[in-house]
């Protein structure tokens, strides 16, 4: 009696009962991992890619829901990262290593007073160089072209210390010196009026502040934050003449520079040593961490926008998932023939999830392109600094992976219903 072999379809291809099998010519290429990665990844992936392809409207549809998504959480992290970056811009123009603050103090845009006398303490030492008082408030300004009025932030200090660094400040310095003269910020929101067209007419012009008339002295650059819509830079005497109601013993934060080569940590502990617990003693990573902090827990603006993030990779993931489902659903007999003629269930899990992760990268691609576009928009619109970074383009592609992975993992249960038994 005749023995018929049972046939090897593609022998170095697919798995028949979960064990790759390879003629012996091939063997050693198989071992060397070139036709075994092939079979492994790229075939599932081809066949994968022409299903997606075969129906060109539901492909279609699976692009604008992995696009939407990645739109969606692109814009809610690009959103949150320009809050804190703005929340903290002030902060991260301050030029000194340590900083003194009252413990009291949540957020800068509404510090509470420090005894100024904290300052001149912090002069004991002797690895300290300076201590430069730092006014902050809010008064309201005039618009020199409508007379509409709109709170704007006052930052007071020893302009000739280097303890800020705004654009455009070493320019105006002299000027600031004079009676009543500010510095206003250029890139402060367009209500207040367009001042740098005005000083670049006129040169230096009047305009009223809270109840007093002050000068435009120059221009810088710092730009707003969700604390604060604009903001005028001035000397600290021009600060206590605007602000007569402050106590001249009172202050509401203290930079403090080293000298060159001094142990920051070192001072820091000094500092707190000899200073009474009426402050606190903070690096300046410590300083900007702590407003970043306020603004992540004690506003609601962090939780919403991560909660958006959140919502729109669930509604990509029902979109994907529904995809993947119907496409298994619509072709359970040709899966049932391929676990017929011996292809394995993990080959088979292979094709879903490469089709997930082909709708991921199809979808990520034009969204991510498109999201560079609506940075520059938005960026332009609100002031803020919002900017497409490689960071979060791989932080949105992982979460677009995973969330396309997941909806994967969930469709390929349909595959169980592939029984060539009940097919045939």
């Amino acid at each position: 009696m005749n023995v018929i072999a049972k046939p090897t379809l593609l022998p170095w291809a697919p798995e028949h009962t979960g064990e790759s099998v390879a003629p012996p010519a091939a063997a050693p290429a198989a071992r060397a991992g070139g036709p075994g990665l092939l079979a492994y990844v790229l075939l599932p992936a081809r066949l994968a890619w022409r299903q997606l392809r075969a129906e060109r409207a539901r492909l279609f549809s699976a692009m604008a829901g992995v696009m939407f998504a990645a739109v969606l959480v692109f814009m809610q992290l690009g959103f949150r990262s320009a809050l804190f970056d703005s929340a903290t811009r002030l902060l991260a123009a301050m030029e000194a290593e340590l900083f003194l603050m009252n413990p009291l103090t949540t957020a800068s845009f509404r510090p509470e007073p420090l005894p100024r006398v904290r300052a001149h303490q912090a002069l004991a030492l002797p690895e300290v160089a300076q201590a430069v008082p730092v006014y902050l408030a809010q008064s309201t300004w005039r618009n020199p072209e409508d007379g509409s009025r709109r709170a704007i932030q006052m930052i007071g200090f020893d302009v000739e210390a280097g303890a800020m660094h705004f654009e455009g400040l070493d320019a105006i310095m002299p000027a600031l010196r004079r009676v009543d003269a500010v510095g206003f910020d250029t890139r402060s929101r367009p209500e207040f009026g367009d001042v740098a067209r005005l000083f670049a007419e006129r040169g230096p012009f009047e305009v009223q502040v809270g109840n007093r008339m002050v000068e435009i002295a120059g221009l810088v650059s710092i730009g707003p934050s969700f604390g604060a819509d604009g903001n005028l830079v001035m000397s600290e005497v021009n600060f206590r003449r605007m602000v007569r109601e402050r106590q001249a013993s009172n202050t509401d934060l203290v930079a403090i520079r080293l000298q060159p080569g001094a142990d920051i940590a070192a001072a820091q502990a000094r500092l707190r040593e000899i200073l009474p617990p009426d402050v606190v003693v903070l690096t300046h990573e410590q300083l900007v961490a702590h407003e970043r902090y306020y603004w992540e827990t004690a506003t609601p603006i962090g939780f919403i926008f991560a909660f958006g993030s959140v919502m729109g990779l669930i509604v990509g993931m029902v979109i994907v998932y529904q995809i993947l489902f119907s496409d298994i659903a619509n072709h359970l007999r040709e899966y049932a023939t391929l676990k017929a003629i011996g292809y394995s269930n993990g080959y088979l899990a292979r094709v879903v999830m490469a089709a997930a992760l082909i709708l991921a990268v199809i979808g990520f691609l034009p969204g991510a392109a498109l999201c560079v576009w609506l940075y520059d928009v938005v960026a332009g619109a609100t002031f803020l600094p919002l900017a497409m970074t490689l960071e979060r383009a791989g932080m949105v592609f992982a979460l677009i992976f995973g969330m396309c992975a997941a909806a994967g993992l969930l469709a390929m249960r349909k595959l169980r219903d592939a029984s060539p038994a009940d097919m045939f």
